[in-house]
């Protein structure tokens, strides 16, 4: 028997395990059901709620989809933190079905695949769909489009060129990432070929079909002077050395099990079968390379890396070998990991319990979903202080987006007048109508006596877990001088 990590088999597809892959996808996603109420929304939650509250066809930082899904859910389930991650539930277990049909692809059957399914209870997965965030939609969107390269390249049908362009054309409107996928592909495709596909009419028809689809969403940025680039270089000033710094070591953390991944790179370059997609192996160094080179997120190739597990798990179950003590260790390994993505992902811990622990200090997307409503209601006292001639003239106005979504929807019910911000999108929405001239600041930085502003006092959660808003943020009453529409341009900021 080998003990190398080969297919050492002809390619066929093997039947679809439907009973154990749904069996996987349906506890992703009921799992993040149950789970989808604890703690309170994350910043970004906050902010695209706002902003779902203002459909259009682009923001200055990302396209318009997961602001008009959220506001669906809101919709249809209600305004609450449960209903506004119900999608992204629902797309994690999808995500599960589709690392299954890939490793099916490339010869794997129900072991295998069932591997493959299991990748989405990696940290990063749970992370992303628990807090809905654009990153789930793109995770789901990059193994569409790499299962319909798979079977264009390895099983020879073009027309499966056609349905890769129609979801990338459909990821636009989530993430315009999914270009760094397209590009890497092609740049393998020309270093490890089949070149001849690069001259495919079907290829360049599935281009066209994404063109077309995503054609709206790319209209408006070149009508506003692509906003996403000017926003892409503020984040690489601002994180670009942090990002460079931390990109191979989080390749570890993005999926449990990296053994697996590297299995699916190494299959690739050496299984003569899998040739037609070795190209899929060349882009992920390739990716990595880009990555650096623009200062983008560690994150961002995770739908590839997802796809690359997904191939590994074929020859890691054949590596079994039907060994009792392999196995034992394998399914060690996929439960050790997935619980250890469940409990840093997912808020399993108390809140009051929460503070100090290393789940709150090393992943800021758990920390980040703290404090909300009290935050609100100690900004709510502060007006309330207020005389009933200063509240009538008052504003809210904050330094970051996810203080105004908090302000926005918890605000209302107490009574608090509207909020502005000039962080991203925001900015778009002010200013304020000039005849408001007693503003309540939530802002991190400490202004300048020319603004007019007394401290009311810290924002502070009673859980006494650290994040941006316990540890920067402070209140203010201020009286500036100067109007809102002469100040309102030196307000605006990305990041």
């Amino acid at each position: 028997m080998t003990e190398t990590l080969t297919l050492n088999t002809g390619i066929g597809r093997r039947p679809m395990a439907w009973l154990p892959v749904s069996l996987i996808a349906s506890t992703a996603t009921l799992l993040m059901l149950a789970s989808a109420g604890r703690y309170d929304y994350h910043r970004d939650e906050l902010y695209f709620r706002m902003l779902g509250n203002h459909p259009a066809w682009g923001y200055v930082d990302q396209p318009p989809l997961t602001p008009l899904l959220d506001r669906l859910a809101i919709e249809v389930l209600g305004d609450t933190v449960w209903a506004m991650r119900v999608p992204y539930a629902l797309m994690l277990g999808l995500a599960a079905l589709l690392a299954a049909a890939i490793a099916r692809e490339v010869g794997g059957g129900a072991g295998a695949q069932s591997l493959a399914a299991s990748v989405v209870f990696g940290t990063f997965a749970l992370s992303a769909a628990h807090v809905g965030s654009t990153a789930a939609t793109d995770l789901l969107v990059w193994l569409g489009v790499i299962l319909f390269v798979v079977r264009a390249l390895l099983y020879e049908q073009p027309r499966a060129w056609l349905w890769a362009g129609l979801v990338t054309g459909l990821g636009l409107y989530n993430k315009h990432l999914v270009f760094l996928l397209l590009l890497c592909l092609g740049g393998a495709l020309l270093i490890t070929g089949p070149r001849r596909v690069l001259r495919s009419p079907w290829l360049w028809a599935g281009a066209g079909i994404a063109l077309v689809v995503g054609l709206p969403n790319l209209i408006y940025q070149v009508a506003n002077d692509f906003p996403q680039l000017e926003m892409a270089r503020v984040l690489a000033e601002d994180k670009g050395d942090e990002s460079r710094i931390l990109l191979l070591p989080f390749q570890l953390l993005l999926l449990g099990l990296p053994p697996v991944w590297i299995a699916g790179i190494v299959t690739l370059l050496r299984d003569p079968g899998l040739r037609p997609v070795r190209a899929l192996a060349v882009a992920y160094p390739l990716m990595l390379i880009l990555i650096f080179v623009i200062a983008g997120q560690p994150y961002y190739p995770l739908g590839l890396l997802t796809a690359l597990f997904a191939i590994g798990a074929v020859p890691t179950v054949r590596w079994l070998d039907g060994r009792r003590p392999r196995l034992i260790w394998l399914i060690a390994g996929v439960v050790v990991f997935g619980a250890a993505g469940i409990v840093t992902s997912l808020p399993v811990i108390p809140e009051s319990r929460l503070a100090d622990t290393t789940v709150a200090e090393t992943n800021q997307t758990i920390a980040d979903q703290i404090g909300w409503q009290e935050y609100v209601a100690q900004v709510a006292a502060v007006y309330r202080a207020l005389p009933a001639e200063d509240q009538a003239r008052a504003v809210l106005f904050t330094s970051n987006y996810g203080e105004a979504g908090a302000l926005d929807r918890y605000g209302r019910p107490l009574g608090l007048p509207a909020v502005y911000s000039g962080h991203n999108e925001l900015y778009n929405l002010g200013p304020p109508p000039d005849d408001k001239t007693v503003v309540i600041a939530v802002i991190q930085a400490r202004p300048g006596p020319e603004d007019g502003c007394v401290e009311q006092g810290a924002l502070r959660n009673s859980a006494g877990v650290a994040n941006e808003e316990s540890e920067e943020a402070h209140i203010y009453v201020c009286r500036p001088t100067v109007p809102w529409h002469t100040a309102w341009p030196s307000l605006q900021h990305y990041g």
